[in-house]
């Protein structure tokens, strides 16, 4: 039996539906339909992202990467059914598509030139995507660790260079700002779908995501005739990882260590630069953020593999870089360095020294 209706209560509008082509149907939002609203409102808090497990992508060419690597389109809104025909059709059959008027997406839009496309997608899951062929064998043992990155265009920036440097993989600490904000989406420029994501890592979990072997190295722009002592210092003595009586260490400025290991102490690591050999075959490279900088937890791991410190040399009374350019600098330095160390052991393969 039909569940009575109150009264006052009025009825659902009917929904039109229309054909895109063969076996693909859309329907036309009705006046004063508000799912559109709703499902931005949704995706751009983190709170709900996580509690709903969803995601807001906006744009053809974020939508079209996603749904090539296997993200799954739950509803896509779209103000002019030629934005369909850009799109893979096999998986916009499995979406719920709603036709809605350009204005009522320009109203909800994050760009400053809307394109009249809206996706809703399930969140994303690392281990399911399937990243493009072309990504997979440019990859390198080359991972990156991102410490208390905080600002959503310097993620997505840096996410971005990650995956033009073929990094085999990004794992993201707690305190890192949720790289599924729309900001970051933006800035990420299809990255996202590009390379491997781990989010929303303790420390303690971290290593299990790296591979055996691997040698930690942090990024960092102090001088490194600065630094003759090699001694440790007591963690809450000052900021993290700074020797004593010197200029504090930076990938950018660094905190005062509020959440390192009580009455613990804060390694010191060689330093060298950047330029210089450091790639030992798997390495990860940790960047810290502009306002917390480099965590104890990330010099304790340096440490615990035998890490360096790698060194941007930056003009004296310039404070620091930013994250992101420090990250681009260190990555491509080791593409580099991992290029020209497989290109000798190629080499080596084919030209043996005989004895």
């Amino acid at each position: 039996a039909e569940t009575p209706r109150s009264p006052r209560e009025p009825p659902p509008p009917a929904v039109e539906r229309s054909a895109a082509g063969p076996g693909l149907w859309y329907e036309k939002a009705a006046a004063g339909d508000r799912r559109l609203g709703k499902a931005v409102t949704i995706a751009k808090s983190k709170k709900f992202r996580d509690h709903h497990g969803k995601v807001l992508l906006e744009g053809q060419r974020l939508i079209k990467d996603a749904l090539e690597a296997g993200a799954v389109l739950q509803t896509l809104f779209f103000s002019t059914v030629g934005h369909l025909k850009e799109l893979p059709e096999a998986e916009l059959k499995r979406a719920n598509l709603v036709k809605v008027k350009f204005e009522d997406i320009k109203s909800w839009s994050d760009l400053v030139t809307p394109q009249g496309l809206i996706g809703i997608f399930s969140k994303p899951d690392h281990a399911k995507m399937s990243y493009p062929a072309s990504q997979l064998t440019s990859s390198l043992p080359l991972l990156l660790i991102c410490d208390n990155i905080r600002d959503p265009g310097n993620l997505g920036t840096i996410l971005r260079s990650a995956a033009g440097a073929g990094c085999e993989k990004v794992l993201l600490t707690k305190g890192c700002v949720d790289p599924w904000e729309p900001k970051v989406l933006r800035a990420g420029m299809g990255a996202h779908f590009r390379l491997p994501i781990v989010a929303n890592l303790d420390w303690e979990s971290l290593p299990r995501n790296l591979p055996a072997g691997v040698q930690v190295c942090v990024a960092d722009n102090k001088d490194p005739g600065a630094q003759a002592e090699t001694t440790s210092v007591p963690t809450g003595a000052g900021r993290a990882g700074s020797a004593p009586g010197k200029s504090k260490p930076k990938a950018a400025p660094e905190r005062e260590d509020e959440e390192g290991a009580a009455g613990g102490c804060v390694p010191e690591l060689a330093v060298q630069h950047y330029y210089e050999n450091w790639t030992q075959t798997p390495v990860a490279v940790v960047i810290g953020g502009e306002t917390h900088g480099l965590s104890a937890e990330a010099l304790h791991l340096a440490a615990s593999t035998g890490g360096k410190r790698l060194v941007i040399p930056v003009v004296p009374g310039v404070d620091s870089l930013n994250s992101a350019i420090a990250a681009a600098i260190v990555l491509f330095e080791g593409k580099r360095q991992l290029l020209q160390r497989h290109k000798r052991e190629d080499e080596r393969q084919k030209f043996p020294v005989v004895g």
